[in-house]
C-alpha cells in the first residue's frame, strides 16, 4: 500500500496535477457566480420577463445562491465518504448539466432550475478541493496551496464580469452558458482521467452500451422540447409531437412523455443494472450514509435565510416582505436539525467534529470576513455610479477590479506567511488592512475615484482580505479529523455566504438611515433651482447624500473586520506556525 502524500510530504507530478484542474474548476465556477452581472437584463428578455420587471429575476440568481449554499454541507459529507475525485466529478457533470438547461432555457422555471444545478455543481467543488490539499499535504505544508485555491476562487469574481461582457460583445447571453457546458465536461474529463483508480476502472469496466442509447435518447428529445425546431413544428407529420394533450405545457406533448418515459427507463437501467452508466444505487446509499435527511433540513434552514434577504429590495427594506416567514421557517427547520443531529446514528456533522475551539471559530471569523468583504464587492461600484458613472456601468464596475487583483496576491501571500506566523495573527493583520482600507475610503468625495490616491484604499483592503482567507482555512483543517475535511470545509464556505447575505443588508440599512438624515437638510428642489424642475446643485446636493450613505457603509464594513480580527486572535491562539527553513519553503515539496 502506498504511502500518504500527506504524511509524507511527498506530492506526485499527477496529484499536483489533479489538484491545478480542480482549481481551475474552482475558479470558472466562481467566475459564473458573477457572470449574470451583465448578462441579466439579457437572460430576462430571453425568458420572456419584461426588462422594467427586475424584481421578477431575484430568482435566477437566489436560485444559483440556494444551490451553491444549501448543497454544500451534504456535498461536503460525500466527500469524506465517496472520496474527493468522485465528488469533484459528479459536481462538474452537475455543473455542465445546469449550464445545458440554462442555454436552453425558454422561460423562469427552466432557467431557475439550470442556475440551480449550476450552483449546487459549483459549490460543491470549494469542499472537495480544499480537502484534497489536506490529503495531499501535511499540515505544515498546506499554506501556500490553500492560499492559491482560495486566490482562484476570487480571481473568477474578476473574470465573471469581463468574460461576460466579451462574450456578450460577440454573442448573445446563452453562449456564456454552452461555454460553461463545454468547459465543464472538459474538466470532469480531465479529473476523472487523473484519479488514481481511473487506469484500473477502465480496465474492469465494459462500456454500458445501453445506458448510453437511453442517455442519448434522453437528450435528444430534451433538446426537441427546448429548441422546438420550426421544421419539425410546422411538418404535418411531426408536427403533432408538439400538440398537448392539455393545456399549453411543453411536457404535456407527445415528445416531452417521450423525454420523460426516456429518462425514466435510464433510471431504471441504472438502478438494475449490474455495471451501469451511473451508479444510481451507489450514489443513494451515499447519500443515505452522508445523512440525507439531516442535509434537507438544514438545506430549509439555510434557504429560509437566503430568501429572506437575498429576495429584499436592499434601498427599501432588511429582508422581504415574506422574511419573517422564511426566517421563522428557517429557526423550525435549525430546531428540527438539531434535534435530529443529537439521535442521529450517523449525522451530517459527526458528533464533535467541530468541537474543537480553532474549527468553530473559523466558521465565526469566516462569517464576518463575509459580512465585510460583501460590502467591498456591492459599495465600491455603487459609490463609483454615485459619483463619476452615473450613466455607465461597466466603468463603475470596472473600478472594483484593482480592489479584486490584489486580494488573489493576499491569499498566497496569507499562505506562505503561516509559515512563520500563527493564522490568527495572519488573519488579524489582514482584517486591520481590509479595516483601514474601509477607512480610506470614507475620506472619498465626489472625484476621489478618478485620483490615484483612490488605489491606495483598493489594493489595501483587497491585500487584506487575500491575507485571511487561507488562514481561516488551515486552521479548521489542522484542527479537524481527516475523515471530516469536506464537510467542515463547506461550513467555512457557507458562513462566509451567509455572513455576506446578512452583512450587505444590515449594512444598507445602516447607510439608508445616513442617506436620509442627509437628504432631511436638502431644501426643495424649487428653492434650489429657482423654479426650474432640474439643477446642477440640487443633483450634487443629492449625490452628497449618496456619499454620505457609502461612507456609512464603509464605517459599518470597517467594523466588521476589526470584529473578524479580533475573534481570530481569540479563537486561533491555539494554532502555532510551522518554521521550515528557506530551502523548505521554496524546493519542491512545499
Amino acid at each position: 500500500m502506498s504511502a500518504d502524500p500527506a504524511v509524507t510530504g511527498q506530492v506526485s507530478r499527477t496529484s499536483r496535477l489533479l489538484l491545478s484542474i480542480a482549481a481551475v474548476a474552482v475558479a470558472f465556477a466562481a467566475a459564473d457566480t458573477y457572470v449574470v452581472v451583465l448578462a441579466l437584463p439579457d437572460m430576462m428578455t430571453g425568458v420572456g420577463v419584461p426588462i422594467d420587471q427586475l424584481q421578477r429575476a431575484a430568482p435566477i440568481v437566489s436560485g444559483f445562491l440556494l444551490g451553491y449554499v444549501a448543497m454544500l454541507p451534504l456535498i461536503g459529507r460525500i466527500a469524506d465518504l465517496r472520496g474527493r475525485v468522485p465528488v469533484l466529478v459528479m459536481a462538474l457533470v452537475l455543473f455542465a448539466l445546469g449550464s445545458l438547461i440554462t442555454t436552453l432555457a425558454y422561460d423562469m422555471p427552466s432557467i431557475v432550475a439550470g442556475r440551480f444545478l449550476q450552483g449546487v455543481g459549483g459549490g460543491g467543488l470549494v469542499p472537495a478541493t480544499l480537502a484534497l490539499v489536506a490529503d495531499l499535504y501535511p499540515v505544515e505544508r498546506r499554506g501556500v496551496p490553500l492560499g492559491v485555491v482560495s486566490a482562484v476562487q476570487e480571481i473568477g469574481s474578476v473574470v465573471g464580469p469581463l468574460f461576460g461582457a466579451v462574450v456578450l460583445a460577440l454573442a448573445d447571453w446563452r453562449a456564456i452558458f454552452a461555454i460553461n457546458l463545454a468547459v465543464g465536461l472538459v474538466l470532469a474529463a480531465g479529473v476523472r482521467a487523473l484519479s488514481p483508480a481511473a487506469d484500473r476502472e477502465r480496465r474492469l469496466r465494459r462500456p454500458d452500451i445501453v445506458g448510453l442509447v437511453l442517455l442519448l435518447a434522453t437528450l435528444a428529445s430534451a433538446l426537441v422540447v427546448f429548441l422546438r425546431p420550426s421544421a419539425l413544428m410546422r411538418d404535418l407529420t411531426w408536427g403533432r409531437l408538439f400538440i398537448p394533450y392539455a393545456g399549453d405545457g411543453r411536457w404535456w406533448t407527445p415528445i416531452g412523455a417521450i423525454t420523460v418515459v426516456a429518462l425514466v427507463l435510464l433510471l431504471a437501467w441504472c438502478w438494475f443494472a449490474r455495471r451501469p452508466l451511473l451508479d444510481l444505487r451507489g450514489w443513494v446509499r451515499v447519500l443515505l450514509e452522508a445523512d440525507l435527511v439531516g442535509a434537507l433540513l438544514l438545506a430549509l434552514a439555510l434557504g429560509g435565510v437566503i430568501l429572506a434577504f437575498a429576495t429584499a429590495d436592499p434601498k427599501i427594506e432588511v429582508f422581504s416582505p415574506r422574511g419573517r416567514w422564511y426566517l421563522l421557517g428557517a429557526a423550525v427547520a435549525t430546531a428540527a436539525f438539531t434535534w435530529h443531529v443529537r439521535r442521529a446514528a450517523n449525522p451530517l456533522v459527526p458528533r464533535g467534529a467541530l468541537r474543537r475551539t480553532p474549527a468553530w471559530g473559523a466558521l465565526l471569523v469566516s462569517f464576518f470576513v463575509g459580512a465585510a468583504l460583501i460590502a467591498a464587492l456591492i459599495d465600491i461600484p455603487l459609490f463609483a455610479r454615485t459619483t463619476v458613472y452615473p450613466d455607465d456601468q461597466l466603468p463603475a464596475a470596472l473600478v472594483l477590479v484593482r480592489f479584486l487583483l490584489a486580494l488573489p496576491v493576499g491569499a498566497v501571500v496569507g499562505g506562505y506567511l503561516i509559515r512563520f506566523l500563527s493564522p490568527g495573527v495572519v488573519t488579524a493583520i489582514g482584517m486591520a488592512m481590509a479595516a483601514a482600507g474601509f477607512v480610506l475610503m470614507t475620506r472619498w468625495g465626489l472625484t476621489t475615484i478618478e485620483e490615484p490616491i483612490a488605489n491606495l484604499a483598493l489594493i489595501t483592503g483587497g491585500l487584506g482580505f487575500g491575507l485571511a482567507l487561507a488562514p481561516v482555512n488551515a486552521a479548521l483543517l489542522a484542527f479537524t479529523d481527516d475523515d471530516v475535511h469536506g464537510v467542515a470545509s463547506a461550513f467555512v464556505v457557507v458562513s462566509r455566504m451567509v455572513g455576506m447575505l446578512i452583512g450587505i443588508s444590515a449594512l444598507t440599512t445602516i447607510g439608508l438611515r445616513r442617506y436620509y438624515s442627509e437628504q432631511l437638510a436638502i431644501p426643495p428642489v424649487q428653492e434650489v433651482c429657482d423654479g426650474k424642475s432640474k439643477c446642477k446643485a440640487f443633483s450634487d446636493l443629492l449625490r452628497v447624500a449618496g456619499i454620505a450613505q457609502e461612507h456609512a457603509v464603509f464605517w459599518g464594513a470597517a467594523g466588521c473586520a476589526v470584529v473578524a480580527g479580533l475573534l481570530a486572535l481569540v479563537v486561533f491562539r491555539e494554532v502555532r506556525p510551522t518554521r521550515l527553513a528557506a530551502r523548505d519553503v521554496f524546493s519542491g515539496h512545499a
